[in-house]
């Protein structure tokens, strides 16, 4: 991934909201790095999209602030702002063309350049020969990408996409995030909403978690996979494996064909993975040994779990019984 800028384009101060007796956000707190792109993930409920709504000035907080590049959020930031909602909405009736060209306008932009820049992005997501087509007669992933036009089609500078993969294929989910990666690269910043952790891993390079309304984790990518790692190692290979040592524990060991196996095994204080592989190479052949690090959807689970109350704990154990 490119270098991403320190300086943050958008912060959370202290952010709270409250929908009568519930709690969207409680005191949340966040930082988004300039031309980079943000993963703000939680369960459904969380409060996510809660913080969407204020930093697109949909709705107000009812304490704390958001500053837009160091300014207190206000309606003259809003045309730097593009934001895919979950919720798609186009008019059925109007040509794919005209509605970007309709949207376009309602920006700020002269039909010229609208007209322009709506041709490049109808030959890059492949839809240049729908143009002339009601947004009615397009599958539910070509009027996707007609959203996703008229998100950017402005350049701005902050791009809130909201499960942006929803209705694609993975052809044009690929053809998504090349584009996310571009407009990234060319010096827009976003922030990615998805339940898709799979895309997270890919693409962010950096994340904060929401869950019950409170931030619970945020940080570059690389840096939060490190803070989870468990000491463990992945072995493959081919032999007899018995590890009975005090320094190694296996969490988890699966035969295979012909004699192969596959081992994950967890270093305990003061052992080294030089002294792992020296025990397992008078054991068996290893094929292959490596560090375990965690996935960000291990780490979204444990951290979810872990800040939930004890009663939904308990609650959650036992149905699992």
């Amino acid at each position: 991934m490119q270098q991403v800028s320190s300086r943050p384009i958008l912060e959370a101060r202290d952010v709270r909201k409250h929908y009568a007796a519930h709690t969207a956000l409680d005191g949340v707190s966040l930082a988004v790095p300039e031309r980079s792109i943000f993963g703000l993930l939680g369960p459904n409920g969380a409060g996510k999209t809660s913080l969407i709504r204020i930093i697109t000035q949909i709705t107000g907080a009812d304490s704390g602030e958001i500053l837009f590049r160091g300014e207190k959020l206000n309606p003259s930031h809003i045309g730097q702002i593009g934001y895919l909602p979950e919720e798609r909405g186009l008019y059925k009736k109007m040509k794919v063309g005209e509605q970007l060209i309709y949207l376009a306008r309602l920006r700020g932009m002269d039909r010229a350049e609208a007209v322009a820049r709506i041709k490049s992005w109808l030959d890059r997501l492949e839809l240049k020969a729908w143009a002339q087509k009601n947004v009615e007669d397009l599958s539910k992933g070509m009027q996707q990408k007609v959203q996703f036009i008229a998100t950017v089609l402005h350049r701005p500078s902050l791009i809130i996409l909201d499960e942006p993969f929803s209705g694609f294929d993975p052809i044009n989910a690929n053809l998504i995030k090349d584009e996310i990666l571009r407009l990234r690269d060319e010096g827009a910043t976003i922030i990615f909403s998805t339940h898709r952790m799979e895309s997270v891993e890919e693409l962010c390079d950096s994340i904060a978690l929401i869950n019950r309304s409170h931030k619970v984790l945020d940080g570059p990518v690389s840096q939060i996979k490190n803070q989870f790692k468990t000491n463990t190692y992945e072995v493959e290979g081919q032999g007899r494996l018995l590890v009975v040592h005090p320094d190694f524990e296996v969490v988890e060991q699966k035969a295979r064909e012909n004699d192969h196996f596959y081992a994950r095994i967890q270093l305990h204080a003061g052992a080294t993975p030089n002294d792992l592989l020296r025990f397992l190479i008078g054991q068996v052949q290893v094929h292959a040994f490596r560090e375990r690090i965690p996935s960000i959807n291990e780490i979204f689970i444990q951290r979810v779990r872990e800040t939930m109350p004890e009663s939904l704990v308990e609650t959650e154990a036992s149905t699992a019984r």
